[in-house]
């Protein structure tokens, strides 16, 4: 008898182990990051805030200007943009929200851009971990808004802000933003 309430209290103990190590693999990789940036001549940007109780969070390769014309040319109008370098940028909002008035489930989610010289498009597509925009599909797409982007003064940088109701997009001489509020 012994034997056996030991063997199976190892037994639990090692079922309640692996669960955890499976746990762990399974939330790393939901929010996995960004990868290394240490030989990249973009490197990682993060911008996290809250947003009326919403927490969130934007992760996003930071790529200069250096000299070029961005807006039509680096970054080509009427086209999908992976609103940074490298990876897909993603953000994460922890609660259902309303971007621009319309409804977006808590979750992470890839984020796009389709610029143009007029109005902008933000993406939100539930493929997160893609490489740039080389296999994005607007199937995947969970909400398209349309935003009007603004004159800013110039940032060699490109950056993201989780302001007040905001989230913005900042680079060259131009800022995008959207309007986040929680739903309720």
């Amino acid at each position: 008898m012994k034997r056996t309430k030991r063997f199976g209290a190892m037994a639990t103990t090692l079922n309640v182990g692996l669960a955890l190590a499976i746990l762990t693999t399974i939330s790393a990789t939901a929010s996995s990051p960004r990868g290394d940036d240490a030989n990249r001549k973009s490197k990682n940007g993060k911008a996290e805030g809250t947003v009326g109780g919403v927490r969130v969070t934007v992760e996003y390769g930071r790529p200069s200007v250096g000299g070029r014309k961005v807006w039509g040319d680096l970054v080509p109008y009427d086209k999908v943009w992976r609103a940074g370098a490298d990876e897909a940028t993603t953000i994460v909002l922890d609660r259902d929200v309303n971007i621009e008035n319309q409804k977006l489930a808590a979750g992470r989610y890839a984020l796009f851009y389709i610029p143009s010289a007029g109005d902008w498009t933000v993406v939100f597509n539930s493929v997160a971990d893609q490489w740039g925009a080389f296999k994005y599909d607007a199937a995947k797409d969970v909400l398209r808004v349309t935003v009007k982007p603004r004159a800013n003064p110039k940032v060699e940088t490109l950056e993201y802000a989780v302001a007040t109701e905001r989230v913005e997009m900042r680079w060259d001489e131009v800022a995008v933003s959207f309007a986040v509020r929680p739903l309720g």
